[in-house]
């Protein structure tokens, strides 16, 4: 039997989620404690320091299942897409707040007051999960937030239906390792949230990515699917053109296929693996 996958897998330190009793060997199986994150954007890291890998974030109001405190870190799962991490304690809370609706642009602020001219709560990206509270014109009072401009979210349950072009939006924003947000993220980030934008599920790594999405013949590939390489994605804009998060652009890029397989195999990461139909 092959190791659990310790990325999503919620053990650490002898402690085990509850539900995993009778599956895994742990000293112990607590009961997970509910959270949301509260800021507009935390870190989930590898482990419990503020220099650590990132390895994911959290959104706002996304959930995190907390297995335990250590100092300052919450270790737990994050439940939209199941890594499992260390996150910043303060950046948590309860209560439990159902949202009721997501951040549709590609961010967004919230303000202190249902006014543009008031002060800046936060900025929000997309895909973000807010509460209201309360709304006046064209404001909704976002729980533990400000007041953010309504056409700029989507009722949970909405979303877009051509996640390339969703993907397109995020052109130019910088490339940031483990990133999920719209002011920098990674390569499998930026094809996990344009799916997430269209209800759409996806796992959060390229490997899993991979596994997940099921094969297409190169002869065959068109606009939307996708394009692997060992630890990296890209989304095909048509047969010739991708588009993606990369650390030579250090952005989100658009560029010829041939010359990223070029480029990419003379760095020393191989040929392209293959690729998926979304």
């Amino acid at each position: 039997m092959s190791a659990p996958d310790r990325r999503l897998t919620l053990i650490r330190d002898g402690a085990a989620d509850l539900r995993l009793e009778g599956l895994i060997a742990a000293e112990r199986y607590p009961a997970v404690v509910p959270m949301r994150a509260i800021v507009p954007v935390a870190a989930l890291r590898q482990a419990p320091d503020p220099e650590a890998e990132q390895e994911d974030q959290l959104l706002f109001g996304e959930r995190f299942d907390v297995l335990f405190v250590d100092d300052d870190f919450a270790f737990g799962q994050a439940r939209r897409d199941g890594y499992v991490g260390y996150v910043p304690r303060e950046a948590l809370s309860p209560p439990m707040l159902a949202p009721s609706h997501r951040v549709a642009a590609i961010r967004t602020y919230a303000f202190s007051q249902p006014d543009i001219k008031s002060a800046i709560v936060g900025l929000y990206s997309l895909n973000s999960l807010i509460s209201i509270e309360a709304s006046e014109d064209r404001f909704v009072k976002a729980a533990r937030s400000g007041w953010i401009i309504a056409g700029h979210l989507g009722a949970i349950g909405t979303g877009e239906t051509d996640y390339v072009a969703v993907a397109q939006r995020f052109v130019g924003a910088p490339y940031q390792w483990g990133g999920r947000e719209s002011l920098g993220l990674d390569c499998s980030a930026l094809v996990q949230q344009a799916l997430a934008a269209c209800n759409r599920a996806c796992p959060r790594d390229t490997d899993m990515q991979r596994a997940f999405f099921p094969e297409v013949g190169e002869a065959d590939r068109r606009r939307g699917d996708l394009v692997f390489w060992k630890g990296h994605v890209a989304i095909l804009l048509d047969a010739e053109t991708i588009l993606h998060a990369n650390a030579h652009h250090m952005a989100v890029a658009v560029e010829p296929l041939a010359e990223a397989i070029t480029r990419i195999e003379a760095a020393g990461v191989g040929a392209p693996l293959g690729y998926r139909r979304v």
